[in-house]
């Protein structure tokens, strides 16, 4: 049994250090209340200490040859694997996420690291023609410097290895600002990194209580060295740290909040769409960004549809992870519970009909299923991020397409019809940066561009569009001719 009496320290310069006088702040356990991590609580100084150390590691990590990063980032993946049993018991002491979640989070994670490697020998450039006589021009692709990554708790392995991985592969040192709701579980992240390897500094992790979240990240933001920043999470805080760091001219990659929609047209396979919408709904407790919100469906076959799928959300009860007896577990906190609870409350009391087997038990929700829901309720618009998903009744492919689109987000979308042709067309009028027919929302592989549109946020993680987010596009010449100017 680990001792978390015992803080997890900062990684700053390849050495694990405590914050500045020694603070630290605790995570209580969802369900139980219990401390679930004791972590150091860095200050501004010990944020600037880690842009130090990633700014002094970056020239020799720049010049490192892309197999060695290679090989590094495999040694990363395997050190990250070994620590599966860790990630468990982290995610479901500080987030009450179940097994399952967790143990996928760290298959994908390593994937993730995986794909960065094979990425190193991609990074490449250009010819291009000049009209210049001897002129050779070359599009050349160089690392950055130093990268923040800023990572929320709900997908914690995945989204806090997401941050690092590709920035590192293409040469940069980085800095995890990691979420004051699972520092242990991004602690164990950069354990493993620097277990594989990785010359000091090139990856370094900063925790922080939650009242200094604020101040931590603007310090990062603001440091001369940072160069890119990204940051996954609210659409709220992603303006924020967007304002930062456009008063700074510094380019950011954001992935933010979601209400993706999951279109069943009039002949939709009704079976396939009711296991696809309930993975996509329910899965992690529907704290994923790319989570069905919205079930959009045809009234043709509406009645058919939600008689299958309430029988099939009636048996999606919840429980503590710890014993792993259901297919649920916890919301992140109290807060998070009161705040699903007042949108199924808003929209009842405004005439939506709710299926839910049991009641709430805490932070443990069983799956709700919202049918009849309008404009005039709150949860039509609002990111529920919890077990719960409403259910919109349309006549018609266009009605069904101008519901999906009638939101401010726009990252994952679902179309379900037995026509693939017509999918097609439909999933190109759905204004998302992500859309799967006959598929669910929650869908993610490594070597895929990922990210939305709208307030879902801009630019792309994953695979060679990581390439793009976390390397500078250079113009380099070199004349092999005498000049000739006009002066």
């Amino acid at each position: 049994m680990e001792d978390l009496s015992a803080a997890t320290d900062l990684l700053i310069g390849g050495r694990a250090v405590p914050a500045t006088g020694g603070r630290w702040f605790e995570r209580h356990n969802p369900i139980t209340g219990a401390v679930a991590t004791r972590a150091a609580a860095a200050s501004p100084l010990d944020a600037a200490a880690a842009a130090d150390a990633a700014q002094a590691a970056f020239a020799g990590w720049s010049d490192t040859g892309p197999n060695a990063r290679r090989a590094l980032l495999l040694k990363a993946a395997d050190a990250l694997a070994a620590r599966a049993d860790a990630f468990v018991a982290a995610m479901a002491g500080e987030t009450g996420a179940t097994e399952g979640w967790a143990r996928f989070n760290v298959m994908l994670a390593a994937s993730m690291i995986r794909e960065a490697a094979a990425l190193t020998t991609q990074i490449t450039g250009e010819v291009i023609p000049s009209d210049k006589p001897g002129c050779l021009a070359l599009a050349v692709r160089q690392p950055v410097g130093v990268v923040l990554g800023v990572a929320p708790w709900n997908a914690p392995v995945i989204l806090g290895v997401r941050a690092i991985a590709t920035a590192v592969a293409c040469g940069n040192s980085v800095v995890l600002k990691a979420s004051e709701l699972c520092p242990r579980t991004h602690a164990l992240i950069g354990q493993a990194f620097q277990e594989a390897g990785f010359p000091d500094g090139v990856v370094n992790v900063v925790t922080n209580a939650p009242a200094d979240a604020a101040g931590i990240v603007n310090a990062l933001i603001d440091h001369p060295a940072v160069a890119r920043i990204n940051f996954t999470g609210s659409t709220r805080v992603g303006r924020l740290i967007a304002q930062r760091a456009a008063a700074q001219l510094k380019p950011v990659l954001l992935e933010l909040g979601g209400k993706a929609p999951f279109l069943v047209l009039d002949d939709a396979d009704l079976d396939e769409a009711v296991k696809a919408a309930a993975f996509g709904a329910f899965f992690n407790q529907g704290q994923i960004c790319m989570s069905t919100e919205r079930i959009v469906v045809d009234h043709a076959v509406a009645d058919a549809f939600v008689a299958k799928f309430a029988a099939k959300g009636a048996t999606l009860v919840a429980g503590d992870p710890r014993e792993g007896r259901t297919p649920l577990g916890s919301v992140v906190g109290p807060a998070a519970a009161a705040g699903i609870q007042a949108l199924i409350d808003d929209a009842v009391a405004k005439g939506a009909v709710l299926h839910r087997n049991g009641a709430p038990d805490g932070t443990l929700l069983p799956a709700a299923i919202l049918d009849h829901v309008t404009p005039e309720m709150r949860i039509y618009a609002e990111e529920s991020f919890g077990p719960v998903v409403t259910i919109v009744r349309v006549d018609g492919e266009e009605q069904a397409i101008a519901t999906a689109n009638d939101t401010e987000y726009g990252l994952s979308a679902a179309v379900f019809t037995r026509d693939t042709a017509r999918g097609l067309r439909v999933a190109r009028r759905i204004r998302s940066g992500i859309c799967h027919v006959n598929g669910p929302t929650v869908h993610d592989e490594a070597q895929m561009p990922f990210g939305g549109v709208k307030a879902s946020g801009y630019g792309r993680f994953g695979g060679k569009a990581g390439i793009d987010a976390f390397t500078e596009l250079r113009w380099i010449t070199m004349e092999t001719q005498p000049g000739h100017f006009p002066i």
